[in-house]
């Protein structure tokens, strides 16, 4: 039965992945805006502290109004102390040269001698003007996190831990290789989504729980809650009337690549960003009815569902909590900016930056919700239907039928 659903789907899924797999990212010029520039490494070789005043020659003279942010600011860059920072490039054609930059005093980022920098390079600039910082270089910091949760993993996980380091890395695979090429190169983003996340759901969850009954069930509960988020996210997107372009990163994806569908591509976000919570869920509520099958194997489906949905009801509580919290910490400067301008909480609710998160948190838990009673019901139909084989569906050794002799007391 499990067959029948999962091999044609895993079919579809590798012809899908066949037909729609991008050739690259399609080029274009840069427009030299954002994220759209050339970058190249350099190096803080030098700093020194210089009266604002001295380099700031070019600015208009404070009026003395200090009641507004753009008048502090004004009066501290005509009084305070400012840092003069040299630059080197250490990449690029033009490794070797050097450029100074003013770090005003209040600035949020500061420089420190030695520090490596991200600067933006504009190759239509004057010789002076060609290059700026516009980041710091946070690539070992990075690097060294990343190696220690990898060791975390492994050390706890053992086998299944490294296992799933595996299927993170085709997943990130999949994600840059497939699905965000093919969304550039014109293709449906919720095709793309839905093709892509399937494939991450079908490599994660065989790779990292193995290639069983369990493991397939859980994967079918995850098919059918991916579908469900799929047809309510296209719902409420459309009727709510979200474009999915509202802040300067998705304007420039929509100046650079104007075929784009945003509203797709808002729901496709939604589709990728449930599937990871969806796994834990299916995951855990597949193996709670097993080991409720394996520590009585004389319950029937029924016992088992009503065994397994009260646990289901503490999963969920506990994870649409934090599935909503997650969503409001990645929101909070938003949330700020509108404490701060005393808007109402309809006022609030109702700006499409909101309205995003609110459909793409509402939807995913509702997705959630549904995944507890529909992959309890398929798991507690499957274990219970698994007579007679001498192997239970999980794998162990058992008796035929769930029963066997007892040895004899000696």
């Amino acid at each position: 039965m499990i067959a029948a659903v999962l091999i044609p789907f895993a079919a579809a899924v590798v012809v899908g992945l066949l037909v729609l797999w991008p050739g690259g990212a399609p080029p274009h010029e840069r427009t030299g805006v954002g994220m759209d520039r050339q970058t190249e490494q350099g190096s803080v070789t030098k700093l020194e502290q210089v009266d604002c005043s001295d380099v700031n020659v070019s600015q208009p003279p404070p009026t003395g109004d200090t009641s507004t942010p753009e008048g502090r600011s004004a009066q501290e860059q005509a009084t305070g102390r400012c840092e003069k920072a040299t630059i080197e490039v250490t990449s690029g054609p033009h490794a070797g040269r050097t450029f100074t930059e003013i770090v005003q005093p209040d600035a949020s980022r500061k420089l420190s001698r030695g520090q490596g920098v991200v600067v933006a390079y504009a190759p239509d600039a004057p010789e002076e003007l060609q290059y700026s910082v516009t980041d710091v270089d946070r690539k070992f910091p990075l690097t060294l996190l990343a190696a220690i949760f990898a060791v975390a993993v492994v050390l706890v996980g053992r086998m299944r831990g490294l296992m799933a380091l595996v299927a993170l890395a085709a997943s990130f695979a999949l994600l840059t290789l497939f699905i965000l090429p093919a969304i550039l190169q014109g293709s449906n983003p919720l095709v793309v989504a839905v093709v892509g996340a399937s494939a991450i759901m079908l490599i994660a969850l065989y790779l990292c729980h193995g290639l069983t009954a369990r493991t397939s069930v859980a994967v079918l509960g995850t098919l059918v809650s991916l579908l469900l988020i799929g047809v309510l996210g296209s719902v409420f997107i459309g009727w709510a009337a979200l474009t999915g372009n509202t802040d300067d990163n998705t304007g420039l994806i929509h100046g650079l690549y104007p075929e784009i569908d945003m509203s797709g591509l808002l729901l496709a976000g939604v589709i990728i960003g449930s599937l990871g919570v969806l796994d834990d869920v299916t995951v855990t509520q597949t193996s709670a009815v097993w080991e409720l099958h394996q520590a009585d194997p004389s319950m029937g489906r029924r016992k088992l569902y009503r065994a397994g949905i009260r646990i289901g009801r503490d999963h969920i509580a506990s994870v649409v909590n934090t599935l909503v919290l997650a969503y409001a910490g990645a929101a909070l400067p938003l949330l700020l900016l509108f404490s701060i301008a005393q808007s109402s909480v309809g006022m609030v609710a109702n700006s499409e930056l909101v309205a995003e998160e609110i459909v793409r948190t509402l939807v995913g838990s509702i997705g959630l919700v549904a995944s507890v009673p529909v992959t309890t019901a398929l798991a507690a139909l499957v274990v219970s239907a698994d007579k007679g084989t001498g192997v239970p569906v999980g794998g162990a050794p058992a008796a035929r039928g769930g029963k066997g002799r007892r040895r004899r007391k000696r």
